[in-house]
């Protein structure tokens, strides 16, 4: 059933009941106002550097066409991705998430693509559950796989079988394939586990299970070593976040009294996006509105970052208590910011500083992405190949479902959502 148009208007008219604060104009005065007294460096309210820019600090823009029409900077890409079913509980009290990681090519390389990591995480409160945690090989060998058990923890149980499972599934499969990358690693969200990091940095009851359980240590571990790999064999890897929501900035601009700004964001990414939209104010017939450019993607300067998830890979940070064998300036995670106008979105693109460090290479991976998302015209098409082979659509998260219910001699533990919103499973 659809509203009626009379409550529809009824609805509508409540937004002018609502004091939206500040106009446009003025937000946009503040992101200036951040921008150049506050983010180089940024301080939080002990003094203490969390973000600083690589080289100069600096917005540009670059016309999607000619981006597009350059020279590739690096011949070759690979991406890489990992998907799930999504956490699901059976009444027997089994919470089971698993998770497939791919790794693409292009050029495209049909046995790469056709292999797979697998991992298969489950937690119960019965402490005589038990799972082989062996690895296994399947696909006449091109793929493997891994069930892993984690311990009781019922009221976060959904989102640790999750991570683990996600993160191990990803990290380990490209640790498997570090060999076939030729020139550049694209990987499909951030460059280090900022789920199970998020946990230490917002989750008190969850740091125990960090640092005391072997698991989680495990998989930043594979992240760790994943860097240094690459800084071994010479060929960098990046992160493209498609929806960045770090609260670096924002968090530490509202905590720090000494900083006399407003900030009505509610995240980082809208704050870039106040400062790298282009555009005009042109007259309108209520009075005049915002024209956006949309011919050229603007963008940031690199910047380290040593706030918030971040952190515990930085020169600040123990990493969990993972051995580093490069000097811990190589892991922190460095960043810059890129706007596309033609769909009003904000991507964030990762590297390590090991990758960054070095002024021509930073030049290289900030063209070679750019242009991968004016040829896309979103996220990079190498990211976009990785999901497709690594996604579990709809039906298959269904059947294997059903495959375990049968396998536990159960059934799904579901709740009324579940069964009105059945062709969602």
């Amino acid at each position: 059933m659809t509203l009626d148009p009379v409550h529809f208007d009824g609805i509508a008219r409540l937004a002018r009941r609502i004091d939206h604060g500040a106009d446009e104009r003025d937000r946009r005065a503040f992101a200036e106002t951040v921008w150049e007294e506050f983010l180089d460096p940024l301080l939080d309210d002990e003094g203490r550097t969390v973000l600083e820019p690589i080289d100069e600090q600096a917005r540009r823009f670059v016309d999607c066409e000619d981006v597009a029409l350059r020279e590739r900077e690096f011949p070759t890409e690979h991406g890489l991705d990992a998907g799930t079913i999504n956490p699901t509980t059976f009444k027997n009290g089994l919470v089971v998430d698993i998770a497939q990681a791919a790794m693409s090519a292009t050029p495209s390389d049909l046995d790469l693509h056709r292999s797979r990591t697998v991992v298969a995480t489950v937690h119960s409160n019965d402490e005589t559950m038990t799972v082989d945690e062996g690895w296994h090989k399947f696909d006449e060998g091109y793929s493997r796989s891994q069930v892993v058990k984690v311990p009781p923890l019922p009221r976060f149980a959904e989102g640790v079988v999750h991570a683990l499972a996600l993160y191990l599934a990803e990290s380990e499969h490209a640790l498997g394939h570090a060999d076939d990358v030729e020139d550049l690693l694209v990987l499909d969200g951030p460059i280090y586990p900022r789920g199970l990091l998020r946990w230490a940095d917002r989750h008190p009851d969850l740091e125990d299970f960090l640092l005391e359980d072997p698991r989680p240590t495990t998989v930043l571990e594979n992240y760790v070593r994943l860097v240094e790999t690459f800084v071994e064999r010479d060929r960098p890897l990046v992160g493209f976040v498609k929806n960045p929501a770090t609260r670096v900035i924002t968090r530490t601009l509202k905590r720090n009294r000494s900083i006399d700004v407003s900030t009505p964001w509610n995240d980082d990414s809208a704050l870039f996006t106040r400062l790298l939209e282009r555009g005009e104010y042109v007259d309108d017939v209520e009075g005049s509105r915002w024209e956006r450019d949309a011919s050229a993607l603007s963008y940031t300067n690199w910047f380290r970052s040593r706030g918030g998830v971040d952190r515990p890979l930085s020169v600040d940070g123990n990493a969990l208590g993972v051995e580093r064998k490069l000097s811990n300036e190589n892991y922190e995670v460095t960043f810059f910011v890129v706007y596309d106008p033609r769909d009003d979105l904000i991507y964030r693109v990762e590297a390590p500083y090991a990758f960054t460090r070095d002024p021509d290479r930073r030049e290289r991976l900030t063209m070679q992405l750019l242009q991968d998302v004016a040829i896309a015209h979103g996220p990079p098409t190498i990211v976009e190949k990785a999901d497709e082979l690594a996604r579990i659509d709809r039906s298959e998260k269904r059947s294997l479902r059903e495959s375990f219910e049968e396998e536990f001699e159960t059934s799904q533990d579901r709740n009324y959502d579940d069964h009105r919103w059945d062709e969602t499973y």
